[in-house]
Formats: C-alpha cells, structure tokens, sequence
C-alpha cells in the first residue's frame, strides 16, 4: 500500500516508502554528493507529494526514473552559473532535481497555487538548497519583474501557449527548455509561427541522457533573441523598469518571494 492507503506495485526501498524502489545506480553518477539530497526528496515525493496530490500514488513505483532523473539530465543543457526559472513547477519538478544536479544554478520555483508554494517552501527548506527561491505566482504577472537566462516546464501546457508564458521571462537570447516527450516534434511544428512572433530565433528537439538513463528525455528547446517574448513583452518590460525607477528605495519587487536557506 501507498501512503494513502492506495495500493501500488514495486519493491520497496529498505526502510523506505512503500512502492519506492531503491534508487538506480545512475543516480550517484548524476547528483554526486548530493545524493542523500536527491534520495530525500524522492522519498518526500513518495510521501507528502502523494498525501497532499501533487503526485499520483501510481507513480510511486517510477519516481525515480520516470521523474526525477528524467528531469534531472536537463542539467546537461545548463551554461555554468546560469538563473533559470522553473514555470508551473507543481512539485518542483523538473527544478529542484536541476537545482541538486547543478549547485551553481539558481532556480526560481514559479508556481501560483498555494498548496503548491507551501509544499515546495517545506521542501526547499528541509533539503538545505539555498539556490533555490519559491515563488508564487502567474508568469504573465512576472515580465518585468524577473528575468532569467533559462525558463524550464514540464507537462504545463501546449507548446503554443506555454512559450507565451515563458519566452517573456528570459533575457536577451536565453532559451526555454519544455520537456514534452512523444508530442515534442508534433507540438513544435503547429507553433513555429507563434514562436516567431515571441521573438525566438532558433528551435529544435534534442534529446538529454542519452547513455546515462535507459530512456532519454526528449526536450523541445527554443532560443530567444534580442527581444524575448516579441513586442509586448518588450513593452511591459519597459513599463515595468519605468516603474521600478519611480518606486521608493526598498519598495520594488516587495512580496516577490524569498529565498531559502
């Protein structure tokens, strides 16, 4: 049985949650010293993830290599000491595996749901990952007010939709990295015109893990160039600069979020 009480198949770890398998050799290799990191988090997934319904009790059998390493590989794709934003994070995937694989990196954990934000602040804090900020709120309330060299998503929205979302929050020619799986290619090709139009110069779909994990992770990633996000977003960045120059020392990005340590 789950934690729920809800019945899943899989061995569990030794002295683990029951449906959690014990971690794949692999992941040593990706997280390093981090790893009791990783295992500690994969095993809150397993537990209050699943109580609290940010992750599906069915799950549990595959977090490691269905989702956390999975996610994890992303890193490959990372410039050293990158900022990147993880859109929509939920239950923090895939930004904090990111943030455990590569500690030079902050990760910003954007996410409007309360339930959420709170799941991922108790995360942040008992993991001891202080390159990682939780925010709550909407990327279309954040131009202007964040922006960042990487945008991450993962099972947010359609590729369409979700670059109107994330293209905004990158600086000049940054990249958004969308793990997408078998609808990558499909996805793509029905938004290149919408894509042209937020200012994205390149596109492509790679593939990340390849020899290191049994299945690769397939990643729909769009470069930026000098106008991230096309006219509007330039625009309201604009706004939102004028604004901040006229706001009282101390009073801009007020309530925006803390960072953990």
């Amino acid at each position: 049985m789950s934690t729920d009480g809800v019945a899943t198949e899989g061995t569990p770890a030794e002295g683990g949650p029951q449906g959690l398998p014990e971690a794949p050799a692999v992941a040593r290799e990706i997280f390093g010293d981090r790893y009791p990191v990783a295992a500690r988090y994969t095993e809150l997934l397993a537990t209050a993830g699943v109580q609290r319904g940010l992750i599906g009790p069915r799950e549990v059998p595959r977090l490691w290599d269905r989702h956390v390493l999975n996610c994890a590989v992303l890193a490959e794709l990372l410039p050293k000491g990158a900022s990147l934003c993880d859109v929509g994070s939920g239950a923090g995937l895939p930004g904090i595996p990111v943030a455990m694989a590569r500690p030079d990196v902050s990760v910003t954990l954007l996410e409007p749901l309360l339930r959420r934000t709170t799941f991922l602040e108790e995360v942040v804090r008992e993991l001891g990952l202080d390159n990682v900020t939780v925010l709550r709120g909407r990327a279309e309330e954040m131009v202007g007010k964040l922006a960042v060299d990487v945008v991450t998503a993962r099972a947010v929205a359609p590729m369409e939709r979700l670059a109107g979302w994330g293209l905004p929050l990158l600086r000049p020619y940054g990249q958004m990295l969308a793990l997408k799986g078998d609808t990558a290619e499909q996805e793509l090709a029905e938004s290149r015109s919408a894509l042209t139009k937020l200012g994205a110069v390149k596109w492509s779909v790679i593939a990340v893990g390849e020899g290191t994990l049994e299945t690769s992770t397939k990643v729909v990633r769009v470069e930026a160039g000098e106008s991230p996000g096309g006219v509007k977003a330039a625009t309201r960045r604009a706004k939102a600069a004028r604004a901040g120059r006229a706001a009282k020392p101390g009073e801009a990005g007020r309530g925006a979020g803390r960072r953990r340590r």
